[in-house]
Protein backbone atom coordinates (compact mmCIF):
# COMPACT_ATOMS: atom_id res chain seq x y z
CA UNK A 1 0.00 0.00 0.00
CA UNK A 2 2.74 2.46 0.95
CA UNK A 3 4.72 1.72 -2.20
CA UNK A 4 1.59 2.23 -4.30
CA UNK A 5 1.04 5.60 -2.61
CA UNK A 6 4.63 6.65 -3.42
CA UNK A 7 4.17 5.70 -7.07
CA UNK A 8 0.86 7.58 -7.29
CA UNK A 9 2.38 10.68 -5.64
CA UNK A 10 5.33 10.60 -8.04
CA UNK A 11 3.08 10.17 -11.06
CA UNK A 12 0.83 13.00 -9.87
CA UNK A 13 3.81 15.29 -9.36
CA UNK A 14 5.11 14.58 -12.86
CA UNK A 15 1.63 15.12 -14.32
CA UNK A 16 1.09 18.45 -12.55
CA UNK A 17 4.59 19.94 -12.59
CA UNK A 18 6.59 17.98 -15.13
CA UNK A 19 9.61 15.73 -14.79
CA UNK A 20 12.10 18.56 -14.25
CA UNK A 21 10.27 20.29 -11.42
CA UNK A 22 9.45 16.98 -9.74
CA UNK A 23 13.08 15.87 -9.86
CA UNK A 24 14.15 19.26 -8.49
CA UNK A 25 11.69 18.98 -5.60
CA UNK A 26 12.98 15.51 -4.77
CA UNK A 27 16.59 16.75 -4.89
CA UNK A 28 15.86 19.62 -2.48
CA UNK A 29 14.02 17.23 -0.16
CA UNK A 30 16.98 14.84 -0.15
CA UNK A 31 19.43 17.66 0.51
CA UNK A 32 17.36 18.72 3.52
CA UNK A 33 17.28 15.15 4.90
CA UNK A 34 20.98 14.58 4.30
CA UNK A 35 21.85 17.92 5.88
CA UNK A 36 19.95 17.04 9.06
CA UNK A 37 21.68 13.67 9.28
CA UNK A 38 25.01 15.32 8.53
CA UNK A 39 24.48 17.61 11.53
CA UNK A 40 23.64 14.53 13.61
CA UNK A 41 26.86 12.76 12.58
CA UNK A 42 28.88 15.92 13.14
CA UNK A 43 27.40 16.53 16.59
CA UNK A 44 28.31 12.99 17.63
CA UNK A 45 31.87 13.45 16.35
CA UNK A 46 32.23 16.77 18.18
CA UNK A 47 30.80 15.43 21.44
CA UNK A 48 33.16 12.46 21.32
CA UNK A 49 36.13 14.71 20.54
CA UNK A 50 35.12 17.01 23.39
CA UNK A 51 34.51 14.48 26.15
CA UNK A 52 35.75 11.02 25.31
CA UNK A 53 39.41 11.84 26.02
CA UNK A 54 38.65 12.55 29.68
CA UNK A 55 36.44 9.50 29.84
CA UNK A 56 39.14 7.25 28.45
CA UNK A 57 40.69 6.98 31.87
CA UNK A 58 37.63 7.54 34.02
CA UNK A 59 37.93 6.25 37.56
CA UNK A 60 36.37 2.85 38.13
CA UNK A 61 33.18 3.08 40.19
CA UNK A 62 31.24 0.31 41.94
CA UNK A 63 33.09 -2.58 40.28
CA UNK A 64 33.22 -4.58 43.52
CA UNK A 65 30.43 -3.13 45.67
CA UNK A 66 27.37 -4.28 43.68
CA UNK A 67 27.01 -7.96 42.81
CA UNK A 68 23.45 -8.99 41.92
CA UNK A 69 22.82 -12.51 40.64
CA UNK A 70 23.53 -12.82 36.92
CA UNK A 71 22.60 -15.35 34.25
CA UNK A 72 24.63 -15.32 31.05
CA UNK A 73 22.61 -16.48 28.01
CA UNK A 74 24.01 -17.43 24.61
CA UNK A 75 22.18 -18.71 21.54
CA UNK A 76 24.26 -21.00 19.29
CA UNK A 77 23.35 -22.35 15.89
CA UNK A 78 26.03 -24.23 13.92
CA UNK A 79 28.82 -22.60 15.93
CA UNK A 80 31.33 -25.45 16.15
CA UNK A 81 34.12 -23.15 14.92
CA UNK A 82 33.88 -20.71 17.82
CA UNK A 83 32.00 -22.32 20.69
CA UNK A 84 35.07 -23.62 22.55
CA UNK A 85 36.68 -20.18 22.70
CA UNK A 86 33.35 -18.72 23.82
CA UNK A 87 33.06 -21.11 26.76
CA UNK A 88 36.68 -20.56 27.76
CA UNK A 89 36.03 -16.82 27.91
CA UNK A 90 32.75 -17.15 29.81
CA UNK A 91 34.05 -19.52 32.46
CA UNK A 92 36.94 -17.23 33.35
CA UNK A 93 34.74 -14.16 33.94
CA UNK A 94 35.61 -12.32 37.14
CA UNK A 95 32.40 -12.49 39.19
CA UNK A 96 31.35 -14.34 42.37
CA UNK A 97 30.82 -17.94 41.30
CA UNK A 98 27.71 -18.43 43.44
CA UNK A 99 26.03 -15.47 41.74
CA UNK A 100 26.84 -16.36 38.14
CA UNK A 101 25.36 -19.08 35.96
CA UNK A 102 25.37 -19.83 32.24
CA UNK A 103 22.68 -21.10 29.91
CA UNK A 104 23.79 -21.87 26.35
CA UNK A 105 21.16 -22.87 23.79
CA UNK A 106 21.99 -25.22 20.95
CA UNK A 107 19.40 -23.86 18.54
CA UNK A 108 18.90 -26.86 16.27
CA UNK A 109 22.53 -27.05 15.12
CA UNK A 110 23.37 -29.53 12.37
CA UNK A 111 27.10 -29.59 13.09
CA UNK A 112 29.09 -30.58 16.20
CA UNK A 113 27.95 -27.60 18.29
CA UNK A 114 25.65 -29.64 20.53
CA UNK A 115 28.24 -32.33 21.24
CA UNK A 116 30.89 -29.75 22.08
CA UNK A 117 28.55 -27.92 24.43
CA UNK A 118 27.61 -31.13 26.23
CA UNK A 119 31.26 -31.86 26.93
CA UNK A 120 31.65 -28.50 28.60
CA UNK A 121 29.03 -29.36 31.24
CA UNK A 122 31.64 -31.71 32.74
CA UNK A 123 33.95 -28.74 33.30
CA UNK A 124 31.68 -26.41 35.27
CA UNK A 125 28.42 -27.18 37.09
CA UNK A 126 27.18 -23.61 36.55
CA UNK A 127 26.72 -24.36 32.85
CA UNK A 128 23.33 -25.51 31.53
CA UNK A 129 22.86 -26.63 27.92
CA UNK A 130 19.49 -26.44 26.21
CA UNK A 131 18.93 -28.31 22.94
CA UNK A 132 16.23 -27.04 20.60
CA UNK A 133 15.14 -29.21 17.72
CA UNK A 134 15.94 -28.14 14.13
CA UNK A 135 13.30 -25.83 12.74
CA UNK A 136 12.28 -24.41 16.12
CA UNK A 137 10.54 -21.07 15.73
CA UNK A 138 11.80 -17.67 16.72
CA UNK A 139 15.46 -17.75 15.71
CA UNK A 140 17.75 -16.09 18.23
CA UNK A 141 14.78 -14.57 20.07
CA UNK A 142 13.15 -17.97 20.48
CA UNK A 143 16.38 -19.50 21.75
CA UNK A 144 16.91 -16.72 24.30
CA UNK A 145 13.30 -16.99 25.48
CA UNK A 146 13.82 -20.71 26.05
CA UNK A 147 16.87 -19.95 28.19
CA UNK A 148 15.06 -17.17 30.05
CA UNK A 149 12.46 -19.64 31.32
CA UNK A 150 15.18 -21.55 33.19
CA UNK A 151 16.68 -18.70 35.23
CA UNK A 152 15.59 -16.50 38.09
CA UNK A 153 18.65 -14.25 38.34
CA UNK A 154 18.31 -10.52 38.86
CA UNK A 155 20.12 -9.62 35.64
CA UNK A 156 20.52 -11.26 32.25
CA UNK A 157 23.75 -10.85 30.25
CA UNK A 158 23.78 -11.72 26.56
CA UNK A 159 26.70 -12.67 24.35
CA UNK A 160 26.86 -14.00 20.81
CA UNK A 161 28.67 -17.24 20.06
CA UNK A 162 31.65 -15.55 18.38
CA UNK A 163 32.26 -13.18 21.29
CA UNK A 164 35.13 -13.37 23.76
CA UNK A 165 34.34 -11.01 26.68
CA UNK A 166 36.98 -9.36 28.84
CA UNK A 167 37.20 -10.86 32.33
CA UNK A 168 35.67 -7.85 34.10
CA UNK A 169 32.86 -7.21 31.62
CA UNK A 170 30.04 -8.53 33.86
CA UNK A 171 31.12 -6.29 36.73
CA UNK A 172 31.24 -3.29 34.42
CA UNK A 173 27.81 -3.99 32.98
CA UNK A 174 26.03 -4.78 36.24
CA UNK A 175 27.22 -1.73 38.20
CA UNK A 176 24.88 0.53 36.23
CA UNK A 177 21.83 -1.22 37.64
CA UNK A 178 22.40 0.57 40.94
CA UNK A 179 20.40 3.25 39.13
CA UNK A 180 16.83 1.99 39.31
CA UNK A 181 15.91 3.90 36.14
CA UNK A 182 18.31 1.78 34.06
CA UNK A 183 16.80 -1.29 32.42
CA UNK A 184 19.50 -2.21 29.89
CA UNK A 185 23.24 -1.65 29.60
CA UNK A 186 25.29 -1.96 26.44
CA UNK A 187 29.05 -2.59 26.34
CA UNK A 188 31.58 -1.98 23.58
CA UNK A 189 32.34 -4.61 20.97
CA UNK A 190 35.75 -4.67 19.30
CA UNK A 191 36.64 -6.50 16.11
CA UNK A 192 39.43 -8.97 16.89
CA UNK A 193 40.30 -10.08 13.34
CA UNK A 194 40.55 -6.73 11.58
CA UNK A 195 43.79 -7.72 9.90
CA UNK A 196 42.51 -10.88 8.20
CA UNK A 197 41.02 -9.22 5.11
CA UNK A 198 40.43 -5.79 3.64
CA UNK A 199 36.73 -6.11 4.40
CA UNK A 200 37.42 -7.07 8.03
CA UNK A 201 39.59 -3.95 8.31
CA UNK A 202 36.71 -1.81 7.07
CA UNK A 203 34.36 -3.45 9.58
CA UNK A 204 36.91 -2.79 12.33
CA UNK A 205 36.91 0.94 11.55
CA UNK A 206 33.12 0.88 11.31
CA UNK A 207 32.82 -0.67 14.78
CA UNK A 208 35.48 1.64 16.21
CA UNK A 209 33.57 4.75 15.13
CA UNK A 210 30.20 3.18 15.82
CA UNK A 211 30.98 2.61 19.49
CA UNK A 212 33.43 5.45 20.23
CA UNK A 213 31.52 8.12 18.31
CA UNK A 214 27.95 7.15 17.43
CA UNK A 215 26.91 5.31 20.59
CA UNK A 216 28.97 7.66 22.73
CA UNK A 217 27.36 10.68 21.06
CA UNK A 218 23.85 9.36 21.49
CA UNK A 219 24.48 8.89 25.19
CA UNK A 220 26.39 12.14 25.72
CA UNK A 221 23.79 14.30 23.96
CA UNK A 222 20.51 12.46 24.51
CA UNK A 223 21.16 9.56 26.90
CA UNK A 224 19.52 7.35 24.28
CA UNK A 225 22.09 4.70 23.33
CA UNK A 226 20.90 1.44 21.81
CA UNK A 227 20.86 -2.00 23.38
CA UNK A 228 23.02 -3.91 20.93
CA UNK A 229 21.93 -7.52 21.45
CA UNK A 230 25.31 -8.87 22.62
CA UNK A 231 27.79 -7.81 25.30
CA UNK A 232 24.86 -6.29 27.12
CA UNK A 233 22.72 -6.76 30.21
CA UNK A 234 19.05 -6.31 31.01
CA UNK A 235 16.93 -6.66 34.10
CA UNK A 236 15.11 -9.98 34.14
CA UNK A 237 12.03 -8.24 35.55
CA UNK A 238 12.02 -5.89 32.55
CA UNK A 239 12.16 -8.79 30.12
CA UNK A 240 9.29 -10.55 31.89
CA UNK A 241 7.15 -7.40 31.88
CA UNK A 242 7.78 -6.88 28.16
CA UNK A 243 7.09 -10.52 27.29
CA UNK A 244 10.68 -11.51 26.52
CA UNK A 245 12.37 -11.11 23.17
CA UNK A 246 10.14 -10.52 20.16
CA UNK A 247 10.15 -13.63 17.97
CA UNK A 248 8.56 -11.71 15.09
CA UNK A 249 11.70 -9.66 14.42
CA UNK A 250 15.17 -10.52 13.12
CA UNK A 251 16.75 -7.62 15.04
CA UNK A 252 15.68 -8.40 18.58
CA UNK A 253 18.13 -5.83 19.95
CA UNK A 254 16.59 -2.82 18.17
CA UNK A 255 13.11 -4.08 19.02
CA UNK A 256 13.95 -4.40 22.72
CA UNK A 257 15.62 -0.96 22.76
CA UNK A 258 12.44 0.62 21.46
CA UNK A 259 10.11 -1.27 23.79
CA UNK A 260 12.23 -0.47 26.85
CA UNK A 261 12.31 3.26 26.09
CA UNK A 262 8.61 3.38 25.19
CA UNK A 263 7.84 1.74 28.53
CA UNK A 264 9.66 4.54 30.34
CA UNK A 265 12.95 2.72 30.94
CA UNK A 266 16.45 3.72 29.98
CA UNK A 267 19.40 2.15 28.19
CA UNK A 268 22.95 3.02 29.24
CA UNK A 269 26.21 2.56 27.37
CA UNK A 270 29.50 1.64 29.08
CA UNK A 271 32.49 1.73 26.69
CA UNK A 272 34.73 0.13 29.32
CA UNK A 273 32.70 -3.09 29.24
CA UNK A 274 34.68 -4.62 26.40
CA UNK A 275 34.38 -7.82 24.45
CA UNK A 276 35.84 -9.04 21.18
CA UNK A 277 33.98 -10.39 18.19
CA UNK A 278 34.63 -11.67 14.70
CA UNK A 279 34.18 -9.59 11.56
CA UNK A 280 32.98 -11.15 8.33
CA UNK A 281 35.81 -11.65 5.83
CA UNK A 282 34.01 -11.84 2.50
CA UNK A 283 31.42 -9.73 0.71
CA UNK A 284 28.72 -12.44 0.56
CA UNK A 285 28.60 -12.78 4.34
CA UNK A 286 28.76 -9.01 4.73
CA UNK A 287 25.70 -8.74 2.47
CA UNK A 288 23.74 -11.36 4.42
CA UNK A 289 24.56 -9.74 7.75
CA UNK A 290 23.77 -6.17 6.71
CA UNK A 291 20.63 -7.25 4.86
CA UNK A 292 19.32 -8.81 8.09
CA UNK A 293 20.18 -5.70 10.07
CA UNK A 294 18.44 -3.48 7.52
CA UNK A 295 15.39 -5.71 7.15
CA UNK A 296 14.87 -5.93 10.91
CA UNK A 297 15.53 -2.26 11.65
CA UNK A 298 13.20 -1.11 8.89
CA UNK A 299 10.47 -3.37 10.27
CA UNK A 300 10.94 -1.76 13.69
CA UNK A 301 10.46 1.63 12.05
CA UNK A 302 7.17 0.52 10.53
CA UNK A 303 6.05 -1.06 13.80
CA UNK A 304 6.97 1.68 16.28
CA UNK A 305 7.35 5.03 14.49
CA UNK A 306 3.92 6.27 15.51
CA UNK A 307 4.39 5.27 19.15
CA UNK A 308 7.79 6.96 19.30
CA UNK A 309 6.41 10.18 17.82
CA UNK A 310 3.65 10.20 20.46
CA UNK A 311 5.88 9.27 23.44
CA UNK A 312 5.06 12.21 25.74
CA UNK A 313 7.52 11.09 28.43
CA UNK A 314 10.34 11.90 26.00
CA UNK A 315 11.37 15.48 25.31
CA UNK A 316 11.01 16.90 21.82
CA UNK A 317 14.76 16.59 21.25
CA UNK A 318 14.71 12.96 22.44
CA UNK A 319 11.81 12.12 20.15
CA UNK A 320 13.53 13.74 17.17
CA UNK A 321 16.72 11.77 17.86
CA UNK A 322 14.72 8.58 18.35
CA UNK A 323 12.94 9.09 15.03
CA UNK A 324 16.27 9.69 13.30
CA UNK A 325 17.62 6.52 14.90
CA UNK A 326 14.66 4.62 13.46
CA UNK A 327 15.35 5.98 9.97
CA UNK A 328 19.07 5.15 9.98
CA UNK A 329 18.50 2.21 7.64
CA UNK A 330 16.30 4.30 5.36
CA UNK A 331 18.93 6.94 4.67
CA UNK A 332 20.96 4.65 2.35
CA UNK A 333 17.74 4.05 0.39
CA UNK A 334 17.37 7.81 -0.05
CA UNK A 335 21.07 7.96 -0.92
CA UNK A 336 20.36 5.58 -3.78
CA UNK A 337 17.61 7.92 -4.96
CA UNK A 338 20.06 10.82 -4.75
CA UNK A 339 22.53 8.94 -6.94
CA UNK A 340 19.75 8.28 -9.48
CA UNK A 341 18.82 11.98 -9.56
CA UNK A 342 22.45 13.01 -10.00
CA UNK A 343 22.98 10.58 -12.89
CA UNK A 344 19.67 11.65 -14.44
CA UNK A 345 20.81 15.30 -14.37
CA UNK A 346 23.98 14.30 -16.22
CA UNK A 347 21.69 13.12 -19.02
CA UNK A 348 19.71 16.36 -19.01
CA UNK A 349 16.79 15.21 -16.83
CA UNK A 350 15.85 17.75 -14.18
CA UNK A 351 16.27 21.51 -13.88
CA UNK A 352 18.73 21.90 -11.00
CA UNK A 353 22.22 22.97 -12.15
CA UNK A 354 24.87 20.33 -11.62
CA UNK A 355 26.80 22.62 -9.28
CA UNK A 356 23.72 22.76 -7.05
CA UNK A 357 23.71 18.98 -6.83
CA UNK A 358 27.25 19.00 -5.46
CA UNK A 359 26.09 19.47 -1.83
CA UNK A 360 23.69 16.55 -2.32
CA UNK A 361 26.57 14.33 -3.40
CA UNK A 362 28.87 15.51 -0.62
CA UNK A 363 26.29 15.10 2.11
CA UNK A 364 25.91 11.45 1.10
CA UNK A 365 29.40 10.80 2.46
CA UNK A 366 30.60 13.60 4.74
CA UNK A 367 28.50 12.69 7.78
CA UNK A 368 29.54 9.04 8.05
CA UNK A 369 33.10 9.97 7.05
CA UNK A 370 33.26 12.46 9.94
CA UNK A 371 32.37 9.68 12.39
CA UNK A 372 34.84 7.23 10.86
CA UNK A 373 37.75 9.66 10.99
CA UNK A 374 36.85 10.73 14.53
CA UNK A 375 36.76 7.08 15.58
CA UNK A 376 40.22 6.47 14.11
CA UNK A 377 41.60 9.51 15.89
CA UNK A 378 39.99 8.84 19.26
CA UNK A 379 40.83 5.14 19.10
CA UNK A 380 44.53 5.93 18.63
CA UNK A 381 45.05 3.33 15.97
CA UNK A 382 48.30 3.23 14.07
CA UNK A 383 48.31 5.55 11.10
CA UNK A 384 48.27 2.84 8.47
CA UNK A 385 44.83 1.76 9.71
CA UNK A 386 43.52 4.93 8.06
CA UNK A 387 43.98 3.20 4.69
CA UNK A 388 40.88 1.20 5.55
CA UNK A 389 38.89 4.39 4.97
CA UNK A 390 39.34 3.68 1.28
CA UNK A 391 37.00 0.75 1.78
CA UNK A 392 34.30 3.13 2.96
CA UNK A 393 33.13 4.00 -0.54
CA UNK A 394 32.55 0.44 -1.83
CA UNK A 395 31.04 -0.63 1.49
CA UNK A 396 28.75 2.42 1.41
CA UNK A 397 27.75 1.57 -2.14
CA UNK A 398 26.98 -1.97 -1.05
CA UNK A 399 24.92 -0.66 1.87
CA UNK A 400 22.82 1.39 -0.57
CA UNK A 401 22.01 -1.73 -2.57
CA UNK A 402 21.53 -3.93 0.52
CA UNK A 403 19.21 -1.58 2.40
CA UNK A 404 17.22 -0.74 -0.74
CA UNK A 405 16.75 -4.42 -1.47
CA UNK A 406 15.69 -5.02 2.13
CA UNK A 407 13.34 -2.04 2.00
CA UNK A 408 11.43 -3.24 -1.05
CA UNK A 409 11.34 -6.83 0.24
CA UNK A 410 9.89 -5.58 3.51
CA UNK A 411 7.36 -3.23 1.92
CA UNK A 412 6.23 -6.00 -0.44
CA UNK A 413 5.79 -8.37 2.51
CA UNK A 414 8.21 -10.99 1.28
CA UNK A 415 8.80 -13.60 4.01
CA UNK A 416 12.10 -13.55 5.85
CA UNK A 417 13.35 -15.33 8.96
CA UNK A 418 16.43 -14.97 11.13
CA UNK A 419 19.62 -16.14 9.41
CA UNK A 420 22.88 -16.54 11.32
CA UNK A 421 26.18 -15.19 10.05
CA UNK A 422 28.61 -18.01 9.14
CA UNK A 423 31.88 -17.94 11.10
CA UNK A 424 35.38 -17.81 9.72
CA UNK A 425 37.56 -19.10 12.57
CA UNK A 426 39.27 -22.44 12.00
CA UNK A 427 38.01 -25.41 14.05
CA UNK A 428 39.98 -26.09 17.22
CA UNK A 429 41.89 -22.84 16.76
CA UNK A 430 44.39 -22.16 19.49
CA UNK A 431 44.28 -18.42 18.97
CA UNK A 432 42.85 -16.33 21.77
CA UNK A 433 41.67 -12.76 21.83
CA UNK A 434 43.70 -11.18 19.06
CA UNK A 435 42.49 -7.62 18.72
CA UNK A 436 43.99 -4.39 17.63
CA UNK A 437 42.69 -3.01 20.90
CA UNK A 438 43.88 -3.75 24.41
CA UNK A 439 42.42 -3.21 27.87
CA UNK A 440 44.37 -0.66 29.93
CA UNK A 441 46.46 -2.05 32.75
CA UNK A 442 44.94 0.53 35.10
CA UNK A 443 41.55 -1.13 34.89
CA UNK A 444 42.76 -4.72 35.39
CA UNK A 445 42.72 -6.79 38.50
CA UNK A 446 46.03 -7.86 40.04
CA UNK A 447 45.30 -11.44 39.06
CA UNK A 448 45.39 -10.40 35.39
CA UNK A 449 49.00 -9.19 35.50
CA UNK A 450 50.40 -12.63 34.79
CA UNK A 451 48.49 -12.67 31.49
CA UNK A 452 49.85 -9.33 30.24
CA UNK A 453 52.90 -10.67 28.42
CA UNK A 454 51.07 -13.30 26.41
CA UNK A 455 48.20 -10.92 25.65
CA UNK A 456 50.62 -8.30 24.36
CA UNK A 457 52.12 -10.87 22.00
CA UNK A 458 48.69 -11.78 20.68
CA UNK A 459 47.83 -8.13 20.17
CA UNK A 460 50.99 -7.55 18.21
CA UNK A 461 50.10 -10.40 15.87
CA UNK A 462 47.32 -8.32 14.33
CA UNK A 463 49.76 -5.65 13.19
CA UNK A 464 47.39 -2.78 14.09
CA UNK A 465 47.86 -1.98 17.76
CA UNK A 466 46.19 0.95 19.40
CA UNK A 467 48.71 3.06 21.31
CA UNK A 468 48.42 5.42 24.26
CA UNK A 469 50.50 8.55 24.70
CA UNK A 470 53.33 6.55 26.25
CA UNK A 471 53.43 4.18 23.28
CA UNK A 472 51.85 1.24 25.09
CA UNK A 473 48.81 -0.70 23.81
CA UNK A 474 45.62 0.88 25.07
CA UNK A 475 41.86 1.03 24.70
CA UNK A 476 41.17 3.03 27.81
CA UNK A 477 37.71 4.09 26.89
CA UNK A 478 35.80 5.26 29.94
CA UNK A 479 32.15 5.90 30.53
CA UNK A 480 30.40 9.23 30.38
CA UNK A 481 27.88 7.99 32.90
CA UNK A 482 30.45 7.98 35.68
CA UNK A 483 33.19 10.38 34.60
CA UNK A 484 30.92 13.21 33.52
CA UNK A 485 28.53 12.78 36.45
CA UNK A 486 31.40 12.76 38.93
CA UNK A 487 32.76 15.91 37.29
CA UNK A 488 29.44 17.71 37.62
CA UNK A 489 29.12 16.54 41.23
Amino acid sequence: MALAMYVVALALGIYLFGVGHTAAALAWFLMAVFFVFFLRHLSFAISAARWVHNDLYAADVDLLDFTPSVAVLVACKDEELVVDKLLQSLLRLDYPETLLRFVVVDDGSTDATGAKLDRWTEVDSRLTIVHRSPGSAGGKSGALNAALELVDSDLICIFDADHEPAKDVVRRLTRHFLDQDVDCVMGRCIIRNGGESQLAGVVFVDFLSGYLVNEYGRQALFELPAYGGANCAVRRSTLIELGGWNVETVTEDTDLTIRVILSGGRVRYDPTAVDYEEAVLVARRFWRQRYRWARGHQKCTRDYLGQVARAKHLSLAERLEFVMFLFVYHVPVLSGLGVVLTVARLFGIGEIPLVTLLPLTLLLFLGPLAELTAGLSLGRVERRAAWHLLGFLPSFAMSIVTTTWAYFDGMLGRPYSWVKTPRSQEPNSTSSITSIVNVPARSRRLSDVEEDESEGAMLASTGLVIRSHDGQPSSAIGTKSFARRNESA
